[in-house]
Order: C-alpha cells, then structure tokens, then sequence
C-alpha cells in the first residue's frame, strides 16, 4: 500500500502501512488489537493476576530440602532465564548466599552438593536447560525446577526432584511472573528470604496502578509506554540501567523489542558504560541520529550512579536523536523492578504494532530449533 499527499505536519510521521500517522494509530485500540494475533496486550493486562497466582502456586508446590546451600544457581534461556536475573537482582542486599545465572549447555564448575539448581523452562524441552539440568544430577546438587511440562517435568519427576508446574499457554516472555516469582516462594521456604508475601502484595497493587495509563485504551498523551514506542520508531533503542539496581529491567527492554517488535535493540549499565560505551558517540554521526536512548532510574541508584546519570545524558543528547528518562514507582525493590519492565514490555508491542509486526509469533527461533533438531 502507498500513502500520497500526506499532510500531517512538520511533528507527525507517517506510518506507511496504515496511511495515517503513526499519534492516530497509538490511539486506535481496535488497530493494535487486530495486529495482536497471540494476544500480547491480553498477557500484559493480566500480569499483576499472573504475580499474584505464581506465589501460590510457588508455596502450594513442593521445595528441595537441604542442609546447606551455600550457593544459587538458575538456569534458562530467554525469557525463562529472565526470571533468574530478577532473583538475582532482588536478592543481591538480601540474601547470604550469591545468585548466578547460567545461559550455556554447561554447568559452571564450581556446582555441588552444596549448590540449588533452579532449573527453568517453559515448554519444558530447552536443549540447553536440560544438558545443565543432568549435569547437576550426576554432580548430586539440589534441585528445584519450573515448568509447564516438557522433557523437563519427565526427567524431575522420574528423579523424584520438586517440579512447580505453571500454566502454559503464553510466550516464555509474557510469563515472567510464572517463571520468576515461584523462585521466590522457594528462597523463603529454605529460610533464604523472609517476609516476601509483602511485596508481592505490594507489586501486584502498583502494577494494577500503573496499568491503567499503558494499556491500548489509554490516550498517548498520558502512556508512557506509548510515548516510548513513537520515540523508537524508526530508530535503535539503546536501553541503560544501573547495575544492583535497574540493569535487569534495561536488559528486559532490550530483548522484548527484539522478540515483540523484532527490531534490535542494546542496553548497558552504570558504571561501565561510562568507561567505555559513552566515547562512542561521535562517528559515524548519521547512525548516531537514528539511536534513542533511554535512561531507567531508581531510588536506590547509588548517589554518585545518579550524578554520572545527569552528566552522560548530556554528552549523549548532543548526538543521538533523544533521550527519556523513565523512573520506577513503589517502595520494595520487587515493584520498583517490575513497574520499569512493565513499561517497556508494553512499549515494545506498541513497537510492533507501528510497524505492522504481529507481536506474537517469533518465526526465526522457531527455525533455527528446527535446523538445530535436524543436526
């Protein structure tokens, strides 16, 4: 289809698939929802429910025992492992034991009897997951596992080793409550953490609070997950955090735009970035104006990561197209997480959305897993 004599104006930008700009598509609910065929905007809606079930379904389940943990080891893949990096995060001030996520076929070296195994899989059947999971078998660790099902749930459940079962039926990466959350429920079980119910109580609240102004029915004016997606339309998001604080909710940003609106996409943290990232912005100046740059900030951001904060966004601004700054809301560090990632995951079907994209499907890991099972 082509869109002529369009007359929108110096500020409005023309989405060619739809012949109308793309402030009037933002605001078109029934458009959105049409594009949507796995109902994206649907497991968005209900992710403050989805939290909620997944600690009951965490503390109804049954937990590892172990004498002694003196290690926490997740493993997964995408949006299965998405979950062990929010745990990681959450738990970083407090717990006394270090959580590590692992994305590799191979189980670190250091894994005992003394470490807990998290091993997560939606479907059940990631390659990768299985390979550590007999791995910590054979090296006799503790084992948790969370799945819908799968060749995972076989091999637990033949191995007598606690299986929490979630529900299935959505993308890996619209079920993170599902695939984070019940980790929770076992660090409390083992003594690990305390006192969690409060805030999942308190996420749960702040979710439905923030939803009401990011969902399709919400005016552009005031979603911030729709200003966010007209910002990156037509450009390169680059996601920055703060590590111990909102690094995991930039690196979420940066995969959920890859997988809704299949786009790329890159995120970094504070500090680091600032020794080396940050002098690459000076050539080549014409794929600097099509970068946009979005800084996700937290009260517990250290005071000298917040000052570095408001220095980089001015060097940054003088070569990319913008820069947004998006805050978190809430008091715990669980909401304050989510409330971050629960923007940007509504922004990137939004992204999708503008550029004709059916946010569901994700054809090309569907390919290279055939390709792989034919090898």
């Amino acid at each position: 289809m082509v869109c002529n004599n369009f007359t929108g104006g110096e500020n409005r930008v023309l989405n060619p698939v739809y012949c109308m700009d793309i402030e009037s598509l933002l605001n078109d609910a029934p458009a959105m929802y049409k594009v949507d065929s796995m109902d994206m905007f649907g497991a968005l809606s209900g992710l403050p429910e989805q939290c909620k079930d997944a600690w009951k379904i965490g503390m109804d389940s049954p937990a590892p025992e172990a004498e002694t943990i003196s290690n926490v080891l997740v493993t997964g893949m995408g949006g299965s492992a998405i979950g062990g990096d929010l745990l990681r995060a959450y738990a970083s001030g407090k717990m006394a034991v270090p959580v590590a996520v692992n994305r590799d076929y191979t189980l670190s070296q250091y894994a005992d009897k003394s470490t807990l195994v998290i091993a997560v899989s939606y479907s059940g059947n990631t390659e990768e997951t299985l390979s550590v999971y007999e791995q910590a078998r054979k090296r006799e660790c503790t084992i948790a596992v969370i799945t819908t099902g799968g060749k995972l749930k076989e091999s637990a459940d033949k191995d007598g080793v606690p299986v929490i079962k979630i529900p299935g039926g959505l993308a890996p990466r619209a079920a993170t409550g599902y695939l984070f959350i019940p980790a929770l429920a076992v660090m409390q079980k083992l003594g690990l953490l305390k006192n969690v119910e409060d805030e999942i109580k308190e996420l749960e609240d702040e979710l439905e609070k923030i939803k009401k102004n990011i969902t399709p029915e919400s005016a552009l004016e005031h979603n911030a997950a729709k200003q966010l997606a007209r910002e990156f339309y037509g450009r390169i998001p680059v996601i920055w955090g703060a590590a111990g604080t909102t690094g995991v909710a930039a690196q979420r940003y940066k995969g959920q735009v890859n997988e809704n609106a299949k786009a790329p996409a890159y995120w970094n943290v504070f500090p680091e970035l600032n020794h080396n990232e940050l002098v690459g912005f000076e050539v080549p100046r014409d794929l600097l104006e099509k970068l946009h740059i979005v800084m996700l900030k937290d009260k517990g951001d250290h005071e000298r990561i917040k000052t570095r904060m408001e220095i980089t966004r001015g060097i940054a601004a003088r070569s990319v197209s913008g820069v947004t700054e998006i805050s978190s809301s809430g008091e715990g560090l669980l909401a304050r997480m989510y409330t971050l990632i629960y923007v940007g995951d509504y922004a990137s079907v939004y992204l999708a959305v503008l550029y004709d994209i059916d946010p569901g499907p994700v054809k090309i890991i569907d390919y290279l897993k055939s390709e792989l099972a034919g090898r």
